[in-house]
């Protein structure tokens, strides 16, 4: 963590541990509703900004820090991909996140430990569960989310949304048999006459 960045223990996301001490085993429940902060999602889903964010969390105390775990829920709202029509999904998902002591941090790093995965600290008694809740929420929308499974999207040629009329078409003609059918055009008008 940048020593120079201290968290706000005001802000919805960040969370006390001060109770849990620094004893192992030691466990705290936390379920609150937050606003959703901004840029949650993607560019055709996400979790609109001030939304309720349900947090259900249990911190835990470990020798190395604090074990975050729980439930993230939240409605994700977006469009779907093949109509353009507003899509709503429920979003549920399990979080489980380490902080650890910045002594301990700094210790696996004094030793080597290039661990693929970011460590995330806490800072002082108070730690950030936002970073994680974008990582597990944001990855669990739907890639291409669609409004129906069977969506026949809209028509190549005027733009209509085709699950209004199924039977909805355009008569479309081969360019390359154009000039046949200004001949036959020719033929049809000398043939009435």
């Amino acid at each position: 963590m940048d020593s120079t960045r201290r968290l706000d223990p005001r802000s919805p996301l960040v969370l006390d541990t001060h109770e849990l001490g620094r004893r192992p085993g030691s466990m705290r429940r936390v379920q609150v509703t937050v606003a959703a902060p901004d840029h949650l999602g993607t560019e055709v889903i996400g979790i609109p900004t001030g939304s309720d964010l349900e947090l259900d969390l249990r911190l835990e105390a470990v020798m190395e820090g604090v074990l975050v775990s729980g439930n993230v829920r939240g409605r994700a709202v977006g469009e779907c991909v093949r109509c353009l029509e507003e899509v709503v999904e429920d979003i549920d998902v399990p979080i489980q996140e380490l902080y650890v002591y910045p002594e301990r941090a700094q210790a696996a790093q004094d030793a080597g430990d290039d661990e693929e995965d970011e460590v995330r600290e806490l800072d002082g008694d108070l730690l950030d569960v936002e970073p994680a809740v974008r990582d597990t929420l944001v990855p669990a929308l739907p890639f291409q989310p669609l409004d129906d499974p069977d969506c026949p999207g809209l028509c190549s040629e005027c733009g209509f949304r085709l699950a209004d009329d199924p039977d909805h078409h355009h008569e479309i003609l081969d360019p390359r048999w154009a000039e046949l059918n200004r001949l036959q055009g020719m033929f049809d008008e000398t043939k009435e006459s």
